[in-house]
């Protein structure tokens, strides 16, 4: 960034992460939020009011601003390239919610892009900064080799909600939405070979046109180089009747269980309870990893071609599950790597 000491940032999207992430920056003295766009006159307005900064319903005129150095990304995840890609052309840094693209290719072409522009391009992925990420990495140790893991988020909602999230045209298919599922497991126990999955969409009283659906299910295997293998059960809506946070690692010495927030060492000598920390506060620790590398230098916790490589193995399910089977990761991976010139993590 050079001399300057203060981020001036645009951000696209006035939700949930847009307001944490507006919440952060604002509360850093090293950044400021100067512009929003956003799709809702009233609600845009409203957000931009919130943080003492101008508005605009059109993404394409905030990314050109001369006067930003950093645009945020947190709406739909089908716009998320495209922005990304624009922002990218016009000179700025980009921080993006997962996933940087639905299509992994399209991802492969704007992190080239951004070494192209010498610019950064971070995907947030702040569950590797959550509690129990961290206790998990912490303890794996204690358990000997890992041999199976499974991790599972079902979110019953009834009525499902008349939103995006639900519409797989903007979503995308369940694994590449909801990223951080396969993610976590790439990054705790490294490269897939082999990705089987099956997936189910009950589509009913709110289906319309733009495909929306009522719950959702997705069940991956996914087989590790290491010989490890790993599930990962993903679903929401009225199909459902539990909800579910629970991820487990067994190992030949051992094994870690987290249910919720609750951690749970289990090992021949009997049970241990662990400390595992919250969730909340994350979006402002990913802010200022940012910042500390805008200004100072400082290494992210993530690079794009991890979060590249968790997308190629999302998208792997999704081909398995359109075309009833096994594919191979790898080769797939390594293909778009030489391509595109991102690294293989």
């Amino acid at each position: 960034m050079g001399a300057l000491d203060t981020i001036h940032v645009g951000i696209v999207g006035t939700g949930y992460a847009a307001k944490l992430r507006a919440e952060a920056f604002q509360a850093d003295e090293r950044s400021r939020v100067d512009r929003v766009a956003g799709h809702s006159p009233d609600k845009t307005a409203a957000f931009a009011q919130a943080y003492g900064a101008a508005h605009t319903l059109d993404w394409q005129e905030l990314v050109a601003r001369p006067d930003l150095d950093l645009v945020v990304i947190c709406n739909v995840n089908q716009a998320h390239g495209v922005i990304a890609r624009a922002a990218l052309q016009a000179g700025k840094h980009v921080v993006v919610e997962y996933p940087l693209a639905l299509d992994p290719q399209e991802a492969a072409e704007l992190i080239a892009l951004a070494h192209q522009q010498d610019r950064l391009l971070h995907v947030e992925h702040i569950e590797l900064l959550g509690g129990v990420h961290q206790a998990l990495l912490q303890n794996l140790p204690r358990i000997g080799e890992p041999v199976y893991a499974r991790y599972s988020t079902l979110n019953p909602q009834r009525p499902a909600p008349d939103r995006w999230t639900y519409q797989p045209k903007l979503f995308g298919f369940p694994l590449v939405g909801a990223l951080s599922r396969v993610h976590r497991l790439t990054h705790a126990f490294g490269r897939v070979e082999t990705v089987t999955c099956q997936a189910s969409f009950d589509s009913g009283a709110i289906a319309n046109s733009s495909g929306s659906y009522r719950s959702c299910l997705c069940s991956a295997q996914l087989r590790f180089e290491s010989g490890l293998i790993g599930e990962i059960v993903y679903g929401k809506g009225e199909a459902l009747w539990q909800v579910e946070r629970r991820f487990e690692v067994q190992g030949r010495a051992g094994a870690l269980l987290f249910d919720g927030n609750d951690g749970t060492l289990i090992q021949a000598e009997g049970f241990q309870a662990l400390e595992v920390g919250g969730r909340r506060g994350l979006f402002a620790k990913d802010t200022a990893a940012v910042l500390d590398h805008l200004l100072d230098g400082r290494s992210l916790y993530v690079s794009p071609a991890e979060s590249l490589y968790a997308l190629c193995v999302a998208d792997a399910a999704r081909r398995s599950a359109e075309e009833g089977r096994l594919v191979k990761v790898a080769a797939e991976y390594a293909a778009l790597a030489s391509a595109f010139g991102a690294q293989i993590p």
